[in-house]
């Protein structure tokens, strides 16, 4: 896991071609970064913004810098989404996710489905569950935290064969890893993806099940924390 020695710090000055952001770094070099993160990054993608950043040396890349976590108006949030299997998996490793401690085994990106891979597939006891990962980094008005930020046709497929695979000795879990600290509670983007919160509501009576929870997101520490609420439909719509 990163630390605060592997990161350096500047200011954004623009998103771009999706994975692309320049920056001006605190010594004042402008560079162009790797921006991780497929998705709108709705709050998170501000020019002016504080951003840092990690540094790989391998000659392989064309972009040198990665972009990592970003301060926005309503709080730190990590906009690497890749970064979020890694942390619930040491969440799972370290028993601290209740209801899920008697499954000693773990494996990441096991081959299910329609050509998709599992996050992580947990096993025990003659049971095992898949699980999918999905970062949320958009947090509206009062806490809210919604998911996707953007048109996710893989977000829905991944919901439909979480469904498909359930059975008498398998659990499907929808795991919802908030890298965003100004998020209190999460809930489908309805308004954004009607299609995704419908697939949610179908795989949710499908027997799909749900957590959400936050992190400790900062240059010194990102791991997962604490429990948050779920609904379906945020608590003021309609």
């Amino acid at each position: 896991m990163l630390t605060v020695d592997d990161l350096v710090s500047g200011r954004l000055l623009r998103r771009y071609k999706r994975f692309l952001a320049d920056i001006e770094l605190d010594g004042g070099e402008q560079i162009t970064a790797h921006c991780p993160n497929t998705g709108a990054m709705t709050g998170c993608a501000e020019p002016g913004s504080r951003v840092w950043l990690s540094r790989s040396d391998s000659p392989k890349r064309k972009y040198p810098y990665t972009w990592e976590l970003v301060q926005t108006a309503r709080g730190m949030a990590c906009i690497h989404s890749a970064r979020a299997n890694k942390v619930v998996r040491a969440a799972f490793e370290a028993g601290l996710v209740p209801g899920f401690e008697g499954y000693p085994q773990l494996r990441a990106e096991v081959k299910y489905g329609e050509g998709s891979r599992a996050d992580l597939l947990l096993e025990g006891a003659g049971v095992r569950v898949f699980v999918e990962v999905k970062c949320v980094t958009l947090c509206t008005g009062a806490g809210q935290g919604l998911f996707p930020d953007a048109v996710s046709e893989r977000g829905r497929k991944h919901l439909r064969e979480l469904a498909a695979v359930r059975d008498a000795s398998t659990r499907a879990l929808m795991f919802y890893c908030v890298f965003h600290e100004g998020v209190h509670r999460v809930s489908a983007a309805g308004e954004i993806d009607p299609a995704y919160r419908e697939a949610l509501a179908a795989a949710m009576a499908q027997g799909v099940e749900v957590l959400a929870w936050g992190a400790v997101v900062s240059p010194r520490e990102l791991r997962l924390d604490h429990p948050l609420p779920f609904t379906l439909d945020p608590p003021d719509a309609g």
